[in-house]
């Protein structure tokens, strides 16, 4: 039989060895066909099981909680989880803070202290000491005195053995005093004791290391009771016939309110303040400028009758309820003119007459649709003067057609996904006086267009950073050639067999309105442009800044400086006499430079 049994437990391994090994290959096939194969004909139950219905009162949560709250449970002992499952279990057994607080508040520590002589053991010292009686006895040294030999001696010795100043340093030397000894006893503490153990019933504590660890105790709750009540909070929903629940935090170191809708049954409201004033105590606070009248009571008319007249309800039309139509678009403009005018007659000192005149109109044109996200700001702006001095002709000192949208929609935070659309150019012809024969520029001759994609970041709502990582910026200049009135393009950075030039680049546009007074408004408006193919280390510079002064409600003193870097726009370089300086090709040296202009005057001030 053992034989037997040998043979069948062999032949049993090798066949379990052997489709383990062919079964490797098609395991999960095979598992799956037979487990589907066993489902069909019923012989396996689905282990798919219902979530059951979990029902738990407080004793039998607290205990299983307890249970799993101990550290073996857990990996971590330190994790999250389990340490607020055991500030809960410590609030759900223990009495609420309020009433721990004010027990330990009004608690007698006194009543707990242990006086100060019992951490020391006492013990008695007798010393002998010699006093002066009060009939004190001076005898002369030539008086012969009978007296016992045996008190002499002990009264040398002990005289002997005073240390204080005593009565013979003072007398005279022919002189001598009977003195006597008396005993005295004094309690000295010979031992401190760094434990005490207490045996009194009525004393929480079993050991005492200090005499004043009460007064410790008291401090140390104190201080932990302070912490808690400036890091304590709650919060209380106030709700009522008003819009909504108000959540409010109750907490000692929050000092914000809310504002609150109080409205009647006939929907009039009025506004109060909430907020936490401490942490258990909730401010009410009324709107600023509500006043309470109480209607008078009339007395004397008592039988007072009123002549109602019935009306016809056919007559009467049914009102119907008006339909609110959303107001997406603002629109408005600023404008203001400036003049300033010289006139001289005879003046012997020098000079000749002049005439200015210049204007700035805006138009303003927003749109703001908050139920979609979706922002636009656009505004179409004309900059033109001109100038008139002495018997010259009429002159055009500034001159600018430019338009600037951007499409803004909701990104998040203080961010907006952004498309800005900028468009420059001038509308009359412009000279480099005193060459007045040969333009320079005219309307769309040349013409700027930036269109960039990026993110518009708000910080507040006089600022806004425009950054358009992906920017294009076209130059155009249509009417060239070398016939007059005709542009040169080469001066605008287009190469002399083209009329347009393309860069793609990045941008970032950025605006700001500063009010360092009441009256004084200071608008800054800079554009920065880098081409990503040529030369990006060069920026190209559009800044310019309006400083404005309110004198009064339609004059204001302006200063406008404007200031423009493009490294594409070169002129010519001259010397110290104001001539061209050659290149080695035998032409004219061009770079790139700062181009600034500046305006200062009283201007007329209109906005509608």
């Amino acid at each position: 039989m053992k034989v037997y049994f040998r043979k069948l437990l062999l032949a049993t391994a090798i066949v379990s060895i052997c489709v383990n090994g062919l079964s490797q290959q098609t395991t999960n096939v095979v598992e799956k066909n037979l487990i589907d194969s066993l489902s069909a004909r019923g012989l396996i139950i689905k282990p798919v099981q219902e979530k059951p219905d979990i029902q738990l009162n407080k004793y039998q949560a607290l205990r299983y909680l307890q249970t799993q709250y101990q550290p073996g449970n857990w990996k971590n002992p330190d994790d999250p989880l389990r340490k607020a499952i055991g500030q809960l279990l410590f609030y759900v057994t223990n009495a609420p803070y309020d009433s721990t607080r004010y027990f330990l508040n009004n608690y007698t520590y006194d009543s707990i202290s242990i006086p100060w002589d019992k951490f020391y053991t006492w013990d008695t010292l007798k010393i002998q000491r010699s006093t002066i009686p009060t009939n004190l006895i001076i005898l002369p040294s030539d008086t012969v005195i009978k007296v016992d030999s045996t008190v002499q001696k002990n009264l040398s010795d002990s005289l002997k053995t005073e240390e204080k100043k005593n009565i013979f340093d003072i007398l005279p030397v022919d002189t001598r005093v009977l003195a006597m000894m008396k005993d005295t006893l004094m309690i000295l503490a010979v031992d401190t004791l760094s434990q005490i153990v207490s045996k009194d019933d009525n004393l929480p504590f079993r050991y005492y290391s200090w005499p004043y660890e009460s007064d410790s105790i008291k401090v140390a709750v104190s201080s932990l009771i302070k912490d808690l009540d400036s890091r304590d909070s709650m919060i209380v929903n106030i709700t009522g016939s008003s819009r909504g629940v108000l959540p409010v935090w109750l907490n000692s170191g929050n000092d914000r309110l809310a504002r609150f809708w109080l409205s009647n049954e006939n929907s009039d409201s009025v506004t109060v303040w909430i907020g936490g004033v401490s942490r258990n105590t909730l401010g009410l606070f009324l709107e600023d400028g509500i006043m309470f009248r109480r209607p008078t009571k009339e007395s004397k008319y008592s039988d007072a009758q009123l002549n109602l007249k019935t009306l016809n309800s056919k007559n009467l039309r049914e009102v119907n309820q008006s339909a609110i139509k959303p107001h997406y678009w603002k629109l408005h403009s600023e404008s203001s003119f400036i003049f300033n005018q010289t006139a001289l007659t005879n003046w012997v000192r020098g000079g000749e007459n002049s005439l200015t005149l210049a204007s700035d109109i805006t138009g303003f044109a927003d749109y703001n649709n908050k139920r979609i996200n979706l922002t636009s700001n656009n505004f179409i702006r004309l900059k033109y003067g001109v100038l008139k001095s002495g018997e010259n002709p009429v002159k055009k000192n500034m001159d600018l057609l430019e338009t600037n949208s951007k499409l803004n929609h909701k990104a998040f935070g203080k961010f907006d996904f952004s498309a800005v659309l900028l468009f420059k150019t001038q509308i009359a012809k412009g000279y480099n006086y005193p060459n007045d024969s040969v333009p320079v520029s005219k309307f769309l001759n040349p013409a700027v267009v930036t269109f960039g994609l990026g993110l518009d970041y708000k910080p507040n709502k006089t600022t806004s950073i425009n950054f358009s990582p992906v920017t294009y910026k076209g130059t155009f200049v249509t009417d060239t050639g070398k016939l007059i009135g005709q542009i040169d393009q080469t001066k605008y950075g287009i190469p002399a067999n083209r009329k347009s030039m393309h860069e793609p680049g990045v941008s970032l546009l950025i605006t700001n309105e500063f009010k360092p007074y009441k009256t004084i408004t200071i608008t800054n408006r800079m554009q920065l442009f880098t081409n990503y193919i040529h030369n990006p280390q060069n920026i190209d510079v559009d800044w310019e800044m309006i400083v404005s002064a309110k004198l009064n409600w339609f004059t204001d003193v302006r200063f406008n400086t404007h200031l423009v870097f493009d490294d594409d726009t070169k002129t010519a370089v001259l010397d110290k006499d104001k001539k061209p300086v050659m290149g080695m090709d035998g032409k004219p040296k061009k770079t790139a430079r700062i181009q600034f202009k500046e305006l200062l005057g009283f201007s007329l001030f209109f906005r509608f």
